[in-house]
């Protein structure tokens, strides 16, 4: 090696270079590969060690600890002891010397490559690691470099990578555990420290109405007044360094709060102590004076003041966010709480020159999410324990909550607080079910607090009152969830509505109504201003400041709109009767707005403000038929009612809301309130069933339309809404009616002429004998076929969970359709979009109506699918039509999935084709293509056959379970049976962890369910061959996700011969296992305890693949030609 001096130069300007802009990707490379073979020398550290004592150059010091944390952490059982010995002396020396110079990112470096040595060589060989951080801590000059070298302890010691034996990773955990007294002990007295010095020489403020704030709420909170007094001791200011070393001593408790167990070693002087800096975030004067000062130096001091209050409240929410609380901690628990609310009153205090937004407005946000994070942790997790205490006001706190929710500065931060208000309504709704007896207590105790909540919500989601904040919300941008801001605002704000009407049904209705009907009242009055001008009706409202409020009034309708629809669940059940009239009224409403909007035609009138009115006036409509449907079910048990009863008030409900429908069943219609009126249309077919539904002329206006071949056809959604509607209209049985009077005859004919009349042209496309198909154009032929088949399928879908009459009936009218389907379906083989709608037909048919179509037919369309699907077109399908192939293949499986679980012996003969189909046809082409398309499905199907055939494979018979001499079972298909087994296994040896996690979940149901693994040709052929490939799958560490079910699996499969694993398999593995020496495998071995219950075992199996895989690491970093003893 050159002189260490030369070399440094060389790697200065070899470092310059790389990070140069103009060198090249080729000459980074060069560069790279130098710099990595100058690492791998033995003895490479001395020159890094020259270099990071000489040097200046920030990359030329970064390159050399990367060159220590590579030796120490892949290389360390290599390096001789002496050099260790060096090594471990001079880089704490060079820390000591430099730590103020050095640039922050190469000292925290230094510190990491320091601790890593102390995680391999503590207490053993490096037995004074802990003492010097403890010893830097308490010396007043190094106390900052103490307590980064204590974080960074904590950070990698405590949950160590894998790069360590479990037994090393719990011993480290011990020795830390038994330094945590000490350590807490440490940073308590550094922070008090830091408080005392500086509390003495703050000025003692003058008396002031503001300084006395513990009001009467505060005495009930904190119930010692000295505590209280304590925290409202004004907050001292601290100098630039002090700040610093807090920060520090904060970051380590929480970081240490996150591992170590709650426990008496926190005490109470540090929860106080932590406190005191959670008031810095909450301290507005401190900011002010910084901004009075005016200098940058003060502003930066005013928001490093806010980050202590920021880290004093992680330390608290690491607390906060442990369940598991032993008894002698509550305490503590209920003090931290008083404490922090003392904090919450502060925030949300008002006087006259702050209100509490701008307060919130000036805190740092991130103070505001910690502050929102610890009322969650509070509410989901402590609020039982801590509801009980007689001297915990939750009233008070309620009203606390509600102040700061309602004075938040962003949308997060509010959406944030109604998180919590729903997790408090969850719990006030459980505890009222488990204590039933309780119910009127509890509520009383609550019901102000939930009545305001309920106002409050519903005034922030109007216009009428929360304008400013509303316009800025985003209503065209979708989400993940595929909803705008401003619909995921009004969701979560009807969500707490709807939680608070649970709880308070008629507290909830007289608040929402009336707002409701002034609402209403607007819209209804819009009639008086509608004129009719040469273009057709127009609105005549023109006035700027008019059509502002009228926009503001609409939005605020189609949002309460929105609101009464969400309650409607809460007006059925028990409940009909006692809310019948409170339900008849919202009903009437809405049934005399849908049908306004439809008579008037708002939808199609001029605006002054086109762009703004129209939107809003079609939403209303669109809300009030929507907000009508979601009372379907209320008005079914009303037809049920009606139907003992006879009423006419029912009658004309359902009629009115017909005429409100028809006029909106037509291409002019915007497609918004077209589907709005088709679901309603759906509902009322489907759930509500009134038998007078097909003889309203509405209807059968409906029925016309459709029918009529010369009427333009609805956009393709609506149509297939409006056709599902009038089939159930004739199918579905009439709820109360017995079956002589259902008039199945005439329903079925006309249902018959209905599907007639919708397949005409589709039937059409049947080539016969007298008349040769007429030449279409292929994409007309497809839009026929999509728009045919898309109808038929939902009638099929929505039908295949009803009566056997309704399915009859319904395969009755299909069947000349389904007939030319499968006349059809060999033309178009090598069309994969139009195979792929005939499939999702027949996979539809085979779900819902394989008893009807019949044995013989069945058997005809599996045949044909059979003879089509031959090797070239599956492979044609898989290989060179990319997802559309595919999706064709894996919908014939899911058919042939429906036909394997048929029970009794109908569809039995043509397993042997079907397995056939799989194994020799479908599973080559797949097995080694990396996609997972089509492999989910092929293994569903394998594993139903399994499933659902079992006695395909095992022929049991009583007799033989009954004598005990013959209690093997007789195989059959063995050849079949081992290969489906290999396949699952070779799947396991795949990166698709979906597909890995789906055939675990299969094999261990087949086991749960069958016995499988106790099977005579399971257990002697596959079963450890099985626990081998899932072991080197722990090992590989390929799928982590599912370390558990992985775990959990081997022990099933192992507890069906323990012995043999424990005395054959074990020892085997560990034999053939490459990378480890005979002494570390005896180690392995020995480790593995003989445990036979699951935690144990599967505790064991971790343990085994952690230290193989530490072991290899070890071996792997150990010079050549090196002697193991």
């Amino acid at each position: 090696m050159a002189s260490e001096e030369a070399s440094l130069r060389a790697l200065e300007s070899l470092m310059t270079e790389f990070f140069h802009d103009c060198t090249t990707n080729e000459r980074k490379r060069e560069i790279e590969e130098l710099l990595n073979n100058f690492a791998q020398q033995i003895g490479a550290w001395r020159f890094c060690l020259y270099f990071l004592s000489s040097t200046r150059n920030d990359y030329v010091m970064m390159y050399s600890l990367t060159v220590f944390e590579n030796l120490i952490n892949k290389m360390w059982l290599g390096v001789p002891s002496q050099d260790k010995m060096e090594i471990r002396s001079c880089l704490p020396k060079l820390l000591l010397a430099h730590h103020k110079t050095l640039p922050y990112f190469i000292r925290n470096k230094l510190c990491k490559v320091i601790v890593d040595i102390g995680r391999q060589d503590w207490p053993m060989f490096y037995h004074d690691f802990f003492t010097n951080i403890l010893q830097l801590i308490q010396s007043p000059v190094t106390t900052p470099l103490g307590l980064i070298m204590l974080k960074t302890t904590s950070e990698e010691l405590a949950c160590p990578r894998e790069d360590l034996s479990v037994a090393r990773k719990e011993e480290l955990r011990k020795l830390l555990l038994d330094q945590v007294q000490t350590v807490l002990g440490l940073l308590t007295g550094i922070l008090e420290t830091v408080w005392d010095k500086h509390s003495v020489t703050a000025a003692t403020p003058p008396p002031s109405p503001t300084s006395g704030e513990s009001g009467d709420l505060l005495s009930n909170l904190l119930q010692s007044p000295s505590s209280a007094k304590l925290l409202n001791q004004p907050i001292p200011i601290l100098d630039a360094e002090s700040e610093y070393i807090c920060s520090l001593a904060l970051e380590c408790l929480a970081h240490l709060f996150s591992w170590i167990p709650l426990s008496a070693s926190i005490t109470p002087s540090l929860l106080t102590t932590i406190f005191h800096f959670a008031r810095f975030g909450c301290d507005i004067r401190a900011r002010k004076m910084a901004s009075v000062n005016g200098s940058s130096q003060n502003c930066v001091l005013g928001q490093e003041r806010g980050r202590l209050g920021v880290l004093a409240m992680s330390c608290i929410n690491e607390l906060m966010s442990k369940n598991c609380v032993p008894m002698e901690f509550e305490e503590y628990l209920l003090r931290m709480f008083q404490q922090t609310f003392y904090l919450l009153q502060k925030i949300t205090k008002d006087n006259n020159a702050h209100t509490v937004k701008s307060r919130l407005e000036e805190l740092d946000e991130s103070y505001i999410e910690k502050f929102t994070d610890f009322l969650r942790l509070f509410v989901s997790v402590h609020l039982r324990r801590i509801e009980s205490y007689s001297q915990f006001p939750v009233v008070e706190f309620l009203t606390l909550l509600f102040k700061y929710t309602f004075h938040q500065p962003t949308h997060e931060g509010y959406f944030s607080c109604l998180d919590i208000w729903t997790l408090f309504l969850d719990y006030l709704t459980s505890k009222i079910k488990s204590r039933l007896g309780d119910k009127e207590a509890v509520l009383n105790r609550y019901e102000d607090a939930l009545v305001l909540l309920l106002t409050e919500v519903l005034n922030r989601i109007q216009f009428r009152y929360n304008q400013a904040q509303l316009e800025e919300l985003d209503d065209e941008t979708l989400d993940d969830d595929q909803q705008t801001e401003w619909q995921r605002y009004l969701r979560q704000s009807l969500e707490v509505v709807a939680k608070v009407m649970e709880l308070l049904p008629t507290h909830a209705f007289s608040t929402l109504f009336p707002v409701l009907q002034d609402n209403l009242e607007v819209y209804l009055g819009l009639q008086q201003f509608i004129v009719t001008s040469g273009s057709g009706p127009r609105l005549n409202i023109t006035a700027e400041n008019d059509c502002r409020r009228l926009h503001c009034s609409l939005r605020d309708l189609s949002s309460l709109l929105q609101a009464v629809g969400r309650l409607a669940e809460y007006f059925t059940g028990d409940v009909f009767a006692a809310r019948f009239s409170d339900a008849l009224t919202v009903v009437e409403r809405l049934v005399k707005v849908t049908l306004y909007g439809s008579q008037i035609k708002l939808y199609n009138i001029e605006t002054a403000v086109p762009s703004v009115l129209k939107p809003d006036l079609i939403d209303v409509h669109a809300q009030s038929l929507a907000a009508l449907q979601a009372y379907s079910h209320w008005l079914a048990q009303y037809c049920s009612e009606a139907h003992r009863q006879n009423t006419q008030q029912f009658v004309s409900l359902i009629s009115t809301t017909m005429d409100a429908i028809t006029p909106l069943i037509t291409t002019k219609v915007q497609d918004k309130l077209l589907l709005s009126a088709c679901h309603l249309l759906v509902s009322l077919a489907t759930t509500v069933r009134p038998v007078f539904l097909i003889s309203i002329p509405a209807v059968q206006k409906v029925f016309n339309r459709i029918t009529d071949a010369s009427a333009q056809r609805l956009v393709d959604k609506a149509q297939v809404l409006v056709c599902r509607a009038l089939s159930n209209i004739l199918l579905l049985p009439w709820p109360n009616l017995p079956e002589n009077e259902q008039q199945w005859p005439v329903r079925s004919m006309n249902h018959a002429s209905l599907i007639s009349a919708l397949s005409r042209d589709y039937r059409n496309l049947k080539p016969n004998a007298v008349t040769p198909q007429r030449k279409m154009p292929l994409d007309d032929t497809k839009v026929i076929i999509h728009q045919t088949l898309s109808v038929l399928e939902d009638i099929v879908e929505n039908i295949s969970g009803e009566s056997t009459k309704s399915r009859q009936i319904c395969y009755q009218s299909l069947q000349e359709s389904v007939q030319v389907s499968l006349a059809l379906f060999p033309a178009f083989i090598h069309q994969s979009d139009v195979t792929d709608e005939m499939l999702s037909f027949f996979l539809t048919l085979f779900r819902g109506l394989r008893v009807q179509m019949g044995v013989p037919f069945t058997e005809q369309i599996i045949q044909t699918f059979l003879n089509m699907f031959t090797r070239e077109q599956l492979a044609e399908s898989i290989l060179h039509e990319g997802s559309t192939g595919c999706r064709v293949v894996e919908k014939f499986l899911k058919i042939l999935q429906v036909v394997v679980q048929e029970p009794g012996q109908v569809f039995k003969p043509f397993l042997p084709s079907i397995i056939a189909l799989c194994m020799e046809q479908v599973y080559p082409i797949i097995a080694e293509r990396p996609s997972p398309d089509v492999k989910a499905e092929l293994f569903e199907l394998l594993f139903r056959t399994l499933h659902h055939n079992w006695r395909y494979f095992f022929k049991s018979t009583i007799l033989a379970s009954v004598q005990r001499g013959m209690a093997e079972e007789q195989m059959e298909n063995q050849p079949q049976f081992s290969a489906i087994m290999q396949a699952f296994g070779q799947s396991f040896l795949q990166p698709d962890i979906h597909l890995f996690k789906q055939n675990l979940f299969y094999l261990e149901t087949l086991n749960t369910k069958q016995k499988l693994y106790h099977k005579k040709i399971f257990r002697s052929a596959m079963l450890f061959q099985f626990v081998n490939v899932l072991l080197q799958v722990l090992v590989c560490r390929s799928h982590d996700l599912l370390q558990e079910d992985i775990g959990i699996a081997i022990y099933n499969m192992a507890s069906v011969d323990f012995d043999g694993f424990f005395t054959a398999f074990l020892p085997e593995f560990l034999t053939s296992c490459d990378g480890v020496d005979a002494n570390q495998k005896n180690v392995l071995g020995r480790n593995f305890k003989m445990d036979r219950d699951l935690p144990s075992f599967t505790q064991n199996v971790h343990r085994l693949v952690n230290d193989l895989r530490y072991y290899r690491l070890c071996n792997d970093s150990l010079p050549p030609g090196t002697v193991k003893l």
